[in-house]
């Protein structure tokens, strides 16, 4: 069984934001997997998608910090920032994070850790709308 969904997020200001609900809502097929697999693509260059801690806001906070320290903006080195002084920045930003996570699918249910969720990372001052396709794959319940 193979099933595709876009999802289509609210703009969100620049940070780590959790997303789980929403992915799990715009598939609602999910529940009937036994077994399988979720892939969820964001199709933007400017922000990412990761799986890390789902409870403290702390560690969005954190993420932010770090990224912005790690990866700053206004270097003299940018030569990309047509778009303003958060452009290279955000692409470099996606690029360490990456495009995707894949997790496993275990009785109807993504099978995350207890602590485990599923972030966009913004990475712009003003990304708008983000897009993300959505596809689930394995056996069905019987």
């Amino acid at each position: 069984m193979w099933i595709q969904r876009g999802v289509t997020l609210e703009a969100r200001p620049r940070g780590f934001h959790l997303v789980t609900r929403e992915v799990v809502e715009a598939v609602p097929e999910l529940g009937e997997l036994r077994v399988g697999m979720a892939s969820v693509f964001i199709r933007h260059t400017s922000a990412s998608l990761t799986v890390n801690e789902n409870a403290s806001p702390d560690v969005r906070r954190d993420f932010e910090s770090w990224f912005n320290h790690a990866v700053p903006e206004g270097a003299r080195y940018w030569t990309h920032t047509l778009e303003g002084d958060d452009d290279m920045p955000a692409h470099l930003k996606a690029s360490l994070l990456g495009p995707s996570v894949t997790i496993p699918v275990a009785d109807g249910r993504l099978a995350l850790g207890t602590w485990q969720g599923i972030y966009l990372c913004e990475h712009r001052d003003h990304g708008g709308p983000r897009s993300l396709f959505a596809t689930l794959w394995g056996e069905p319940a019987s």
